[in-house]
C-alpha cells in the first residue's frame, strides 16, 4: 500500500509543470481522516490553508488539485478532529502543577502524610497544598481527620482538597485560621464535628472559609501554569476545552497570552458568578473570537457523590439522615438565571444528585419555556429521576457529562444509591443522548485524568483497564463509537456555538486534528488502552509530536 501511495505521488509530482494546481499551506495525506461531518464519512486527504481545511478527499484528487511545500504523509495512521474537552478546569490544572502535592491515588493516609512531607521539604511556602485524595479508594474508606497533620505541621496550615474538589481536609493551624470552630456554619457546606470539635473535614461552601487565605499564585506563576495546561493537553491530543469557572483577571490573562500566540489552545471560558464578572463580561452581551469564547456563567446546585454533598430526593443508602447539600437559595438561581437570560448568555450548572437536577431543570424551564436555541447546560447529569429525564428534550437543556466519573464511581456508587435507584437514572448516558439528540463529554480534570482517550475507552467499554466488570458497567447507558466521538469533538462545540468553526474536518473549518496510532473505531478494548497521540494540530500548525 504505502509503496504504491508513493509510486502515485512521484507521478503526479512529475505531472505538476503540466497541471495547475492551487498551493496550500499544508496536505495531509495517506491517512484514514475520520470527518466527523453528517455522514461520518472518511477521506484519505485534505488540504489547508491559512488554517482552515481547503478540501477533502482522496489522496489523488487532493494531490492533483493542490500543491504544497508541506506534505505530511500519516503512513496509513488515523486522523480525528481535535479533541474537545467540554468540562474541564485548565487554569486550575495549571495551578496545581504550580502549587499543589499530587495525591491521586494514594492507598491511604500514610502515603499521603509521606507524599506532602516530601513535598513541602522541597517547595516549602506559608501553605502546604495538596490536591485528589480519595478516601474511597482506602482500605479504611471512611474520612480522615486532623490528628496527624497536626502531630507533623504544627504550625504550616494544610489544605488538601479531594479528588472532586467538594471537600477538604485541613490541620488545626487552618482551621484557626479562618476561624472555624465546633459553632461554626455555613449554608450551602458543612463543617464536619467528632467528639465536640472540628475533624478537619470541610465539605463544599464550607471549603471557602480557608481557601479564601491561601494566597493568590503570581501572575508568572499562573502564566507558567497555563503553559503547562497547555502542553500537557496537547499530549493528550486537546485542542479546545471548556473551563468551568474563571474570574476576570484570569480570562483578562488569557486573552493576552492568546493575542501574544504563547496560549494556542481554544478555550471556552465560563464564568464564575461574581459581580465583577457580571459587570465587565455579561452586561456587554457574549464574547466569541477564533480562540475564546465567554458565554456563560457556570453555578453550583450541590456538592459530590463521593463526599456525600450530591443533593438525592431520598438520603444516601449508606448514610442515613443524610441526603446532600444544596449549594444556594432558589433566589439565587432565579436571579442569575434571569441575568443570563437578559443578556443571551448560557447557564451552565453543576448538578450531581437527583434532587439537585430537579432543581436546576425546573428552574430553566421557568425561563426557557419551550424548545429554544439558549443551550442551557447541566454539568454531570449524573443522577436523574426517571421522571425529569424528558425535560432535558422538552426545553432543549444540554446535559454535559463526563464519562470517567461512571467508571471511576462504580466501585462504590451502588452503595451510596442503592441498587434501584443506581439502575433507574445513573450515568444514563445513553438516555440523555436520546433527549436532543447529542450530548457534550468531557473528563473534569484535573478530577480526572486528562487524557481524552480514557474519556473513549469509558464512553465505550464502561470498564476499568483491567476489564471489570465484565460486560461492563450498566453497558445499556454505554455510547457507541460514533457517538463517543461525536461527544468529544463536534458536540462539545456545538455546547460552545462553535460547530460552524471546528469539531469536525470540513472545508471552511480549523484545521484542528490529532493523528493517532489506533484506529478508535475498530480497536478492541486492550488496543485501545496502548493507543498513542502520534501528533496534534491546531490550525494546520504542529503543537506536539516528533
Amino acid at each position: 500500500m504505502r509503496k504504491e501511495w508513493l509510486f502515485v505521488l512521484f507521478v503526479l509530482l512529475l505531472m505538476n509543470s503540466c497541471v495547475n494546481r492551487k498551493p496550500v499551506d499544508l496536505i495531509v495525506t495517506n491517512a484514514t481522516v475520520y470527518t466527523v461531518d453528517n455522514t461520518f464519512s472518511k477521506v484519505e486527504s485534505f488540504a489547508v490553508v491559512n488554517g482552515k481545511i481547503a478540501a477533502t478527499g482522496t489522496a489523488t484528487d487532493i494531490l492533483a488539485k493542490y500543491t504544497s511545500e508541506n506534505i505530511l504523509d500519516a503512513d496509513e495512521k488515523f486522523v480525528f478532529p481535535g479533541f474537545n474537552d467540554a468540562h474541564c478546569h485548565f487554569n486550575g490544572y495549571g495551578e496545581n502543577l504550580m502549587q499543589y502535592a499530587d495525591l491521586r491515588g494514594t492507598s491511604g493516609p500514610d502515603e499521603i502524610y509521606r507524599a506532602i512531607r516530601a513535598h513541602h521539604e522541597k517547595f516549602g511556602g506559608e501553605w502546604l497544598l495538596g490536591r485528589s485524595w480519595d478516601q474511597n479508594d482506602w482500605q479504611a474508606a471512611g474520612f480522615p481527620d486532623k490528628t496527624k497533620l497536626d502531630e507533623l505541621f504544627p504550625e504550616t496550615p494544610v489544605y488538601l482538597v479531594r479528588v472532586d474538589g467538594h471537600a477538604g481536609w485541613c490541620n488545626s493551624k487552618a482551621l484557626e485560621l479562618a476561624g472555624i470552630t465546633v459553632a461554626t456554619k455555613v449554608a450551602g457546606g458543612m463543617v464536619e464535628i467528632k467528639n465536640g470539635e472540628p475533624t478537619g473535614i470541610l465539605i463544599d461552601n464550607a471549603m471557602g472559609l480557608v481557601s479564601r487565605l491561601i494566597p493568590d499564585s503570581s501572575r508568572e506563576q499562573q502564566k507558567k501554569g497555563l503553559l503547562e495546561a497547555q502542553k500537557s493537553c496537547f499530549t493528550a491530543g486537546l485542542t479546545s476545552v471548556t473551563d468551568c469557572g474563571l474570574g476576570k483577571n484570569t480570562i483578562l490573562l488569557i486573552k493576552e497570552m492568546q493575542n501574544g500566540g504563547e496560549l494556542k489552545m481554544r478555550i471556552n471560558a465560563m464564568l464564575n458568578p461574581t459581580e465583577e464578572n457580571f459587570e465587565f463580561f455579561v452586561k456587554d452581551g457574549p464574547e466569541k473570537n477564533e480562540r475564546l469564547v465567554v458565554n456563560t456563567i457556570k453555578l453550583f446546585a450541590d456538592g459530590a457523590l463521593g463526599s456525600r454533598g450530591a443533593l438525592l430526593l431520598k438520603d444516601y443508602s449508606d448514610d442515613p439522615g443524610n441526603s446532600g447539600i444544596q449549594i444556594e437559595g432558589q433566589e439565587y438561581y432565579d436571579r442569575i438565571c434571569q441575568l443570563a437570560y437578559d443578556n443571551h448568555f448560557a447557564v451552565a450548572t453543576h448538578a450531581i444528585g437527583d434532587s439537585a437536577n430537579r432543581l436546576v431543570l425546573n428552574t430553566y424551564a421557568r425561563f426557557l419555556k419551550e424548545k429554544n436555541d439558549r443551550r442551557w447546560r447541566i454539568e454531570h447529569a449524573q443522577i436523574i429521576d426517571s421522571d425529569d429525564f424528558e425535560k432535558f428534550a422538552r426545553y432543549s437543556i444540554v446535559p454535559s457529562v463526563q464519562a470517567t466519573h461512571a467508571t471511576s464511581d462504580m466501585y462504590w456508587a451502588g452503595d451510596r444509591l442503592g441498587e434501584k435507584r443506581l439502575k433507574n437514572g445513573a450515568y444514563a448516558y445513553q438516555t440523555l443522548l436520546k433527549q436532543n439528540g447529542w450530548l457534550p463529554n468531557g473528563t473534569d480534570f484535573p478530577v480526572e485524568r486528562i487524557e481524552s482517550l480514557f474519556t473513549f475507552y469509558a464512553s465505550v467499554f464502561r470498564t476499568d483497564p483491567s476489564g471489570w466488570p465484565e460486560g461492563g458497567f450498566l453497558k445499556e447507558e454505554g455510547l457507541s463509537r460514533e457517538q463517543a466521538l461525536r461527544s468529544m469533538t463536534i458536540w462539545p462545540a456545538k455546547a460552545s456555538f462553535e460547530e460552524n468553526e471546528k469539531g469536525s474536518l470540513e472545508p471552511g473549518k480549523w484545521a484542528d486534528f490529532v493523528i493517532l496510532d489506533t484506529d478508535l473505531m475498530t480497536a478492541d478494548p486492550q488496543e485501545m488502552l496502548k493507543a498513542k497521540i502520534e501528533s496534534t494540530w491546531i490550525a494546520g500548525e504542529k503543537v506536539f509530536g516528533n
